[in-house]
Parts: C-alpha cells; sequence; structure tokens
C-alpha cells in the first residue's frame, strides 16, 4: 500500500485492512521517493494515494470499501 500519513483516503482504507486482519506493507510516499516516482507512474502522471498493489501484481487507487472488500473477496483474501 504506498500511502501517506496525512492522506484520509489511506487512513480509512489502512483502518479497512486493519479491521480485516489483512496483512500489508505500508509504504510511505513522503519518505520514499522511489514510491512516489512509482505512484505517479502507476497513475499515468498522477500523484494519487492509496495506491493498494495485490498479489496477482493488479493495482486499485483510492478504492471505495466496497471495491476494496469485492477484490478481496475475488482473491480470496477475505
Amino acid at each position: 500500500m504506498y500511502s501517506a500519513l496525512w492522506c484520509g483516503d489511506c487512513r480509512r482504507s489502512k483502518a479497512f485492512l486493519d479491521a480485516r486482519n489483512v496483512e500489508y506493507n505500508y509504504i510511505d510516499i513522503e519518505l520514499d521517493e522511489v514510491a512516489s516516482d512509482k505512484v505517479i507512474e502507476i497513475n499515468g502522471g498522477m500523484r494519487s494515494i492509496p495506491v493498494i498493489v495485490f498479489p496477482d501484481g493488479t493495482h486499485m487507487t483510492e478504492p471505495s470499501d466496497i471495491d476494496l472488500e469485492a477484490k478481496l473477496v475475488s482473491l480470496a483474501i477475505l
């Protein structure tokens, strides 16, 4: 999960994952310039977060809780 402490959507997605005991790596793009560049690459030039990368190689940017839950269910993580 590419994220930043100041980001409300990031806090929401983090809380969603934490509440469901989903393991993830938290990468703060404010502290990691390479990670910030990766977010921009993934989002076609935009620095939108959170970006959640899944084990199947796909990703979601700024997902709603409903969309995030559906993705996790489809991957049999939930």
